[in-house]
């Protein structure tokens, strides 16, 4: 037997948590000086989706926001009542190419794997953010239930992190511009010619800007149509949208791409905040598996 885990990066709502029994070792974020605990685990949507709004419109009105890693003791005390149960354990990271977290983790893994040589411990690199670590968290209770062996699973979604695609859009440029993914001056011309990037996961797991539209209704007609052109077999696969309080659109997005393709699950749910203080208020993501990540437009 072994057990599930990811950080709240992952982005999985509460109650999807509460469905799946994953383990949710959470960021935390400093907003102003105080301490703000990135996963609550008994919030309803409503109230995941009220909270989101209260710290976006906190990044809307200047808040300090600073973000850190979670540290190898933190991993060590997640892991470690599991492997003493005599569980193994595989941990959904955020992308190696995006954050120091994988790091932490691995240096956690090897003082535990000592103390624990009969246990085994897998780390699957989701070479993402958001959603698309949470849906391969989701895939991995699923070959669990029907009698996949850790080992097995863990290599056949370190492949699918792969196939696991990330787009996203964003409302203001000044919030890329802040992490070093536009300069001060391209933000400041972007939105005043009203210019959207859309953004993808690279195949080497970091985050690139891959084309520029005019307009925020057609930037996100052109994620929808990005996804219904590239997801393989809809029917059997989560989407997951992920949104920076703008749930409205979210729900247009939604809309706009069940009326082109049959799809098995959406999880609509508010940015979470550790990546979403880098993308800003207004940014709406998707997460969906393609063939690659090499998309046909």
């Amino acid at each position: 037997m072994f057990q599930v885990f990811a950080d709240s990066a992952a982005n999985l709502p509460a109650e999807v948590v509460k469905e799946y029994g994953i383990h949710i070792i959470s960021f935390i974020n400093m907003v102003n000086g105080e301490p703000l605990v990135c996963f609550q685990p008994d919030l309803t949507p409503e109230q995941e989706r009220e909270e989101g709004r209260k710290y976006y419109d906190a990044i809307r009105a200047g808040a300090e926001i600073k973000t850190s890693l979670i540290s190898c003791g933190r991993f060590e005390e997640a892991f470690r009542p599991v492997l003493e149960a005599g569980e193994d354990v595989i941990y959904f990271s955020l992308s190696y190419g995006i954050s120091g977290n994988y790091n932490a983790a691995r240096l956690a893994v090897d003082d535990l794997q000592d103390e624990f040589p009969d246990r085994k411990i897998r780390i699957v690199d989701s070479l993402n953010a958001s959603l698309a670590q949470g849906i391969l968290a989701i895939y991995a209770v699923e070959m669990r239930e029907k009698g996949e062996d850790i080992d097995t699973i863990a290599d056949r979604l370190q492949d699918w992190a792969h196939k696991m695609n990330g787009l996203f859009t964003v409302e203001n440029l000044k919030y890329l511009s802040r992490t070093g993914r536009l300069s001060n001056s391209a933000a400041f011309v972007g939105n005043m010619l009203d210019i959207k990037p859309l953004l993808k996961g690279s195949k080497e797991g970091v985050i690139v800007a891959f084309r520029k539209v005019r307009g925020r209704k057609k930037s996100l007609n052109e994620i929808i149509d990005l996804v219904c052109r590239n997801i393989v077999n809809p029917e059997e696969q989560i989407i997951g949208i992920a949104q920076a309080d703008c749930y409205e659109e979210s729900l247009y997005v939604m809309e706009k791409i069940q009326e082109r393709i049959s799809v098995r699950r959406f999880i609509n749910t508010s940015y979470d905040y550790c990546t979403g203080s880098h993308v800003g208020p207004g940014a709406i993501a998707l997460f969906f598996m393609g063939k690659d990540r090499e998309l046909d437009s």
